[in-house]
Formats: structure tokens, sequence, C-alpha cells
């Protein structure tokens, strides 16, 4: 299921070409973006970005884990974590093109 990884690079060549803004000034909207998504998700708040998906920062409780090579009982300490939540749209989109792609490959 390889495919290409897309790069901030790459988001700025596309509001480039979109926008039509100079390439440095579409490199800075895309880091001004990037960073208020991170700067929102670090102090604890929901970013949601409709039609697309949300980021919420969730607490863990401690428990106790194991070490997969010894069996022996470790306690995983609590911690912060960032979940990623596909929206509706996304996930209908990401499912159309699997069965388009399957349709077109002959597979269906």
């Amino acid at each position: 299921m390889g495919g290409k990884t897309v790069t901030r690079a790459d988001l700025a060549e596309a509001v480039y070409r979109k926008v039509g803004l100079s390439r440095t000034e579409s490199s800075q909207i895309v880091e001004m973006v990037l960073q208020e998504v991170c700067d929102a998700i670090v102090r604890g708040e929901t970013v949601k970005l409709s039609s697309f998906a949300t980021f919420q920062v969730r607490d863990k409780n401690e428990r106790v884990g194991r070490n997969p090579k010894t069996g022996e009982e470790v306690p995983i300490l609590p911690r912060r974590v960032m979940t990623f939540k596909a929206s509706n749209v996304l996930k209908n989109q990401i499912l159309k093109a699997h069965q388009d792609r399957k349709k077109h490959n002959g597979k269906a």
C-alpha cells in the first residue's frame, strides 16, 4: 500500500499553485496554520477541521503492561496522548477512492 508522503513543502507548493501567492508567502501560511494547530493541541484544546478531522488531547491513566520479551509486568505511567478522529466526510472519500481503485484494477 505504498504511497507518497505529503510534506510541508508539498502543501506550500499546492498553496502556491492554487492561490497564486509567492512560494515564500505560501510556505509562511502553511507554517502559520500548522503552528496554530500545534499550539492549540499543546494547550489541551480540541482542534476540529470541518470535513477533515478532529485532534484531541486525552489523559490516559496509569496501567500495568508487559514486557513482550520477558513477560514481566511493568507500570505504564499516566500520560497525555493526542487522538486523531477522521470526519465522516473524509472516511467516505477514502472508502470511495478505495472502491474506485478496485473497480479500475479489475478486482471488483
